[in-house]
């Protein structure tokens, strides 16, 4: 190989090992490529992994031996930083090492290529081991080929000519391993922090415990299941291993606004949460001033009687609103009428709820008061605002974004944002159809009891008819719902 083949075979490597981010195809390059290059009939590259060299990927041509191209473990124990193995020499002295038979050669245990030729019937010739080392100047792996061959087949010593090539591409594949160990890192480095923000979400209450883990499980499904359509032809979307991974991630983190916001709104379980007691004491002692009031004359009996018979009826018809989940018109009007109930003598005057209480009495569906429900809903305001302070790199930039539109609708009724349409991407519209999903289905939350899911998808089936969600994401929801049922799995990553 002469100079110009030299240079143009490092520049084609180069551009092809700094494209390729799949980290089995980088090895499985790696290797090929050396092996083409050098004429060989085998080789093994080996990761420098907790101070041992691991086997990655190990090629034989003439034997059909081909190991770890797809990522599966290769089963032979990892080779010890020890200066009797060739592998660990090169790596510890950083020396490129060429070997024109290991029969022949005294200064290495070569105990090792022995016993596989005993077995196999394989002959190992020559040897040329290569260390790898990137431009911080780390030793990342050990790249070891085997068996030069000459036109004829024959195994011949590698050629110093070949030794420059092979070095010069060692050098490139250091870096784009350790380029990829790096990105890795990253990868690692933000799940980590996602994976601390949702379980913060979900030990703050018990009432959340599970919920972030299932949207999440949810929305992996269905990113896989659209997959599923479009190897079929049925469905134009396609999620990469980087969108799919996006969309769980901002999944995981899509209610981290839930941080701040007050457990008293967070956990309220009925509509006076925690200001029934206060209630049913205020009742308690106007039943009491009244009983003393009439003692000192300052009530007749009538009025008497009707204070105790406004007392009974507000503590009966609190007790019966304060945790069914829809008031109608009937009880509507009944609790607009004890709303203005007060309690009068000659010395004082009580009303028998606060302001504050009666919003609380008037919440027709679910138990949070308007305000309430503001405080709670800025919990997407929140999130944006959280993960903008974080910085999320090309890899994950759209996480953000789809954790902060899971509460907006098709239609424009959503919020925080009222976006719209096409406004809306589909993974936007996966995580409010999963997020809906889990909500419905949930079985820990105490202001609703769970449904199964065949109602949950006929209430989300009413709500795209609404032009809230995307019809066809509930369609695939409900499929995923069918393999996890029949699977026995739950939804979560």
């Amino acid at each position: 190989m002469d100079y110009n083949d030299e240079l143009k075979a490092i520049l084609d490597i180069s551009i092809a090992l700094s494209a390729e981010k799949n980290r089995n195809k980088l090895f499985d390059m790696i290797i090929t490529r050396s092996m083409d290059i050098s004429s060989c009939d085998a080789g093994t590259l080996y990761l420098l992994e907790n101070n041992t060299l691991v086997f990655t990927i190990m090629k034989t041509l003439s034997q059909n031996v081909d190991k770890g191209a797809d990522g599966e473990k290769i089963d032979i124990p990892p080779v010890e930083l020890k200066e009797e193995n060739i592998c660990a020499y090169a790596a510890i002295h950083r020396q490129v090492l060429n070997i024109p038979d290991v029969y022949d050669n005294d200064m290495f245990d070569f105990s090792g290529p022995k016993k596989y030729d005993a077995i196999t019937g394989y002959r190992t010739g020559s040897m040329l081991v290569i260390p790898l080392i990137d431009s911080e100047e780390n030793v990342v792996g050990v790249l070891q080929l085997m068996n030069a061959l000459d036109k004829d087949g024959k195994v011949i010593p590698f050629d110093e000519s070949v030794d420059r090539v092979i070095f010069a591409l060692s050098s490139q594949a250091a870096i784009a391993v350790s380029n990829l160990r790096y990105r890795q890192e990253l990868k690692d480095q933000m799940w980590s922090f996602t994976e601390a923000m949702a379980a913060a979400i979900d030990e703050r209450t018990p009432y959340n415990a599970s919920h972030t883990r299932h949207v999440a499980g949810y929305c992996g499904l269905m990113a896989d299941y659209i997959n599923e359509l479009h190897d079929k032809g049925l469905e134009n979307e396609f999620f990469s291993e980087s969108r799919r991974e996006q969309l769980v991630m901002g999944a995981l983190l899509h209610d981290i606004g839930k941080l701040v916001i007050p457990l008293s709104v967070m956990n309220k379980a009925t509509r006076l949460g925690d200001r029934y007691d206060t209630v049913v004491n205020r009742l308690e002692t106007i039943a009491l001033k009244a009983r003393i009031a009439k003692l000192e004359n300052k009530l007749d009996d009538e009025k008497y009687d009707i204070i105790c018979s406004r007392i009974k009826e507000a503590k009966q018809l609190i007790s019966e609103v304060n945790s069914i989940g829809f008031l109608n018109d009937e009880i509507y009007e009944r609790v607009l009428k004890i709303s203005g109930y007060v309690y009068e003598d000659t010395d004082e005057r009580i009303c028998f709820f606060t302001d504050e209480e009666k919003e609380c009495l008037k919440v027709r569906r679910g138990t949070l008061t308007e305000e309430e429900r503001r405080i709670m809903e800025s919990h997407v305001v929140i999130t944006s605002k959280l993960l903008s302070k974080v910085h999320f790199n090309s890899y994950f930039i759209n996480s953000p974004v789809w954790a902060g539109q899971h509460h907006e609708c098709i239609n424009g009724s959503g919020y925080p944002n009222g976006l719209k349409g096409e406004e809306l991407s589909v993974d936007a519209r996966i995580m409010a159809v999963a997020d809906i999903c889990d909500a419905l289905l949930a079985t820990d939350r105490p202001y609703k009891k769970p449904i199964p899911p065949e109602k949950a998808i006929a209430i989300m089936r009413d709500m795209a008819k609404d032009g809230k969600i995307d019809g066809k994401l509930v369609e695939y929801m409900a499929e995923c719902l069918k393999r996890t049922d029949s699977s026995g799995e739950n939804g979560g990553e």
